[in-house]
C-alpha cells in the first residue's frame, strides 16, 4: 500500500543533517519506487516505514511505495516480474536459492546483522543453549527444521526424534514448562510477556548461525541501468533505520499501525527496544561501516556452514553472483547513532 509522508518537522530535519540528504524534491520530480516486504507491517520493518513517514525518502527524491507481504501474499515473485524494484529477503538461504535457479537478482544491503531467529524455554528450566538439546520436545516449523534445525543437529547436539512441528500457536508452550520452541526475537517473546510467562531465550546468531537478515534484493538490470536510484534508496533506508532506532520513532510506529491495525504502539515500542538491545540491526560490521553493511567473507562463511550442516550441496551456489557490495559499507548515517 502507499504511505503518504506526514509533515516533516524541524526535529527530524536536525536528525538528517550531515547525511547528504537534500531538501524534498518536487512531487513531479520524485522517482517512483516500489519496495516489497516479506510479511505484514511490523516492527522489523520499522526503518522503511520511518523513512516514508518522516520524509527521508522524499528528501532523496524518491516516492516510495511499500508493498506488504503476508500469509496470502508472497511478494518474492514480484521482484522477478518487475512489479517491484526492491524486495526484502529474510535470510541468505533465499538469495542462494535464487542463484541456484538462475534468477538475475542480487543482494545490495543487509539491514540486519543478526538473524532474529531464536530458541526459547521457560525461565530457569535449561541452563544454557547446549542444554536445550536435552528437552523432551522441541518445536520447529518446517522451514526452521530444514535450515537452522539441520545446523543445530549437526553442530549443537540436537536430535531429530525430539523435534515436533511448530504451528505458530503459543498455547502448547505456555502449558508445558519443559517445552523448547523456535521464536522470532521481536514476536514470540512479546507474546510470552503479554501472557505473564517468563522465558529464557537464545539468539541463534549468538550461537553461530551467522546469516544476515532483512536484506534488500534487486534485479541485475536495476543495478546496471539505475544505480543512482539503488544508492538513494539504500542510503535513505539506512537513515530511516538510524532514526527509527535512535531518534523519534513515532512517525514509523504510527505508520506501521496505520498499515496494520493488528499492531499497537505499545508492542512496536517494545520491539524497537528489542532490536536495539539485541544488536539485530546495529552491531558487528554495521558499527564501523554503517547499517546495511555486508561483505563477501561472511556470506561465504554462512554458505560453508550450510554445506557442512547438509542444508546445501557443495558447489551449488555461485557466490560471486549473490551480492553487489558497491552500495554499502560507506558509513552513511553513522553520525546519527546515539550511545
Amino acid at each position: 500500500m502507499m504511505l503518504n509522508r506526514r509533515q516533516f518537522t524541524m526535529g527530524a530535519a536536525a536528525l538528517l543533517a550531515g547525511t547528504g540528504l537534500s531538501m524534498p524534491a518536487r512531487a513531479e520530480d520524485r522517482v517512483k519506487v516500489k519496495f516489497a516486504t516479506d510479511w505484514l507491517p511490523q516492527g522489523a520493518h520499522g526503518g522503511y516505514y520511518q523513512a516514508v513517514a518522516d520524509g527521508t525518502y522524499e528528501k532523496m527524491g524518491l516516492d516510495v511505495e511499500i508493498v506488504s507481504g503476508g500469509p496470502k501474499n508472497d511478494t518474492r515473485p514480484l521482484l522477478v516480474s518487475g512489479e517491484v524494484d526492491f524486495l526484502m529477503s529474510g535470510n541468505l538461504l533465499l538469495p542462494f536459492e535464487d542463484i541456484r535457479k538462475g534468477l538475475p537478482l542480487k543482494i545490495v544491503a543487509a539491514h540486519f546483522q543478526k538473524d532474529p531467529q531464536m530458541m526459547m524455554a521457560h525461565k530457569g528450566v535449561y541452563k544454557d543453549f547446549a542444554d536445550l538439546a536435552n528437552a523432551p520436545k522441541i518445536l520447529l516449523g518446517s522451514q526452521g527444521m530444514e535450515s537452522y534445525g539441520r545446523w543445530m543437529m549437526k553442530t549443537k547436539g540436537f536430535k531429530e526424534e525430539r523435534v515436533a512441528p511448530y504451528n505458530y500457536d503459543m498455547k502448547p508452550f505456555f502449558e508445558d514448562t519443559q517445552l523448547v520452541q523456535q521464536g522470532y526475537a521481536v514476536s514470540e517473546p512479546y507474546e510470552a510477556l503479554a501472557a505473564n510467562v517468563e522465558i529464557d531465550s537464545w539468539l541463534l546468531a549468538d550461537e553461530g548461525w551467522n546469516t544476515y537478515s532483512c536484506m534488500v534484493q534487486t534485479r541485475d538490470e536495476v543495478i546496471l541501468t539505475r544505480p543512482d536510484v539503488v544508492q538513494k534508496f539504500l542510503d535513505a533506508s539506512t537513515v530511516g533505520w538510524y532514526n527509527y532506532l535512535y531518534g523519534d520513532a513515532t512517525p514509523g510506529i504510527e505508520a506501521i499501525v496505520a498499515a496494520n491495525p493488528d499492531q499497537s504502539v505499545g508492542r512496536l515500542t517494545w520491539e524497537n527496544e528489542a532490536l536495539r538491545s539485541l544488536g539485530i540491526v546495529d552491531s558487528g560490521e554495521a558499527e564501523k561501516s554503517g547499517i546495511g553493511a555486508m561483505n563477501a567473507e561472511r556470506i561465504k562463511a554462512f554458505y560453508d556452514l550450510c554445506v557442512d550442516a547438509g542444508v546445501l550441496e557443495a558447489g551449488s551456489v555461485d557466490l560471486a553472483a549473490v551480492a553487489d557490495y558497491s552500495f554499502v559499507n560507506k558509513g552513511v548515517g553513522l553520525e546519527l547513532r546515539k550511545a
